[in-house]
């Protein structure tokens, strides 16, 4: 089955008033994992610290350019995600309206490639497939 995320993306508003509820969300989205593992979906779900607390590596230039972060808009950042392994970009879809959130926040739905969608004769990905193999990732 594929793999889709659901990446949660928020503004300052919908951020403020999750903090402000965040016990009460915090609950809400235990027993939307809850779900997610009963229904045999969930692969892994992680939140991001502040945004400020970041850094921004930047290749535009010759050589990388390390910067303070946030960088871009607040409505180009996000704050964690779900990973889910589902039949469908609309499963995932309907996983997705059952988030808990809060009022301005957006969820962004992307499948995830699979390894037989990657160049499998590059040095890169050999190195990285050998990586997956050794933590049990294949």
């Amino acid at each position: 089955m594929p793999k889709y995320m659901l990446i949660m993306r928020g503004t300052d508003e919908s951020n403020a008033a999750l903090m402000a509820g965040f016990e009460e969300l915090a609950a809400t989205t235990y027993h939307y994992i809850e779900e997610l593992v009963k229904a045999g979906v969930f692969v892994a779900a992680e939140g991001l610290d502040d945004a400020g607390q970041g850094v921004v590596v930047d290749f535009s230039g010759e050589t990388p350019v390390v910067t303070d972060g946030p960088y871009g808009e607040t409505k180009e950042l996000f704050g964690g995600y779900f990973l889910l392994d589902v039949a469908s970009k609309q499963e995932a879809v309907e996983w997705a309206k059952r988030v808990p959130s809060v009022t301005g926040s957006k969820i962004e739905v992307r499948r995830v490639a699979g390894d037989d969608e990657m160049p499998q004769d590059s040095e890169g990905s050999v190195e990285e497939r050998a990586g997956s193999e050794s933590t049990g990732r294949i």
